[in-house]
């Protein structure tokens, strides 16, 4: 299999990855948020007794695994072409930093307070106080998803017009020494 080939896979499947992943986070903000957080403690008490079997902490962490690990073989890649590899980098570190860094720092802590954490433990005041933060850091983790992915796809676009370039001129591709 060709390094050129192997490239476009590694990009398809990092693109696919990360419009997966800033899909479901937009669908989760769409279907369940106004559910979730309609009227804590109420509606998160609710949220408790509905996500049983499943819910979006059985979702997201493998499918941020994914992303980060084909994002890193993507990185490989495309090391030899700054063109792409730059945009490639750039995907995954606002990925690593919006959906990983931030999520552990700012939502994990609020997680456990609203979910885990034995109803009646805090007061209906600092729920709610709780809630509407993760609500409003909520649009940070959306934004990171929207940049990422629209980085790790315009990488795939920027490979494949290279690609396809260099097929009908029958020569390699060429590599840039800056992004274009």
């Amino acid at each position: 299999m060709s390094r050129t080939t192997v490239t476009t896979i590694a990009l398809v499947v990092f693109a696919w990855a990360a419009l997966l992943s800033f899909g479901g986070v937009a669908a989760e903000t769409v279907m369940l948020y106004p559910n979730i957080f309609a009227d804590p403690p109420a509606s998160l008490d609710r949220a408790r007794e509905f996500l049983v079997a499943g819910g979006p902490s059985d979702y997201f962490p493998p499918l941020g695994a994914t992303v980060v690990l084909v994002g890193l073989v993507a990185v490989v890649a495309t090391r030899r072409d700054p063109r792409v590899r730059w945009w490639v980098g750039a995907a995954l570190a606002v990925f690593v930093a919006a959906e990983f860094l931030f999520s552990a720092a700012f939502f994990w802590p609020r997680n456990e307070i609203m979910f885990v954490d034995p109803p009646g433990t805090h007061t209906a005041e600092y729920l709610r106080q709780v809630a509407a933060e993760f609500v409003a850091g909520h649009r940070v983790r959306l934004a990171g998803g929207a940049v990422t992915s629209v980085l790790a796809f315009t990488a795939l676009l920027r490979h494949v017009r290279a690609s396809a370039a260099a097929d009908t001129s029958g020569e390699a591709p060429a590599r840039a020494t800056a992004p274009r």
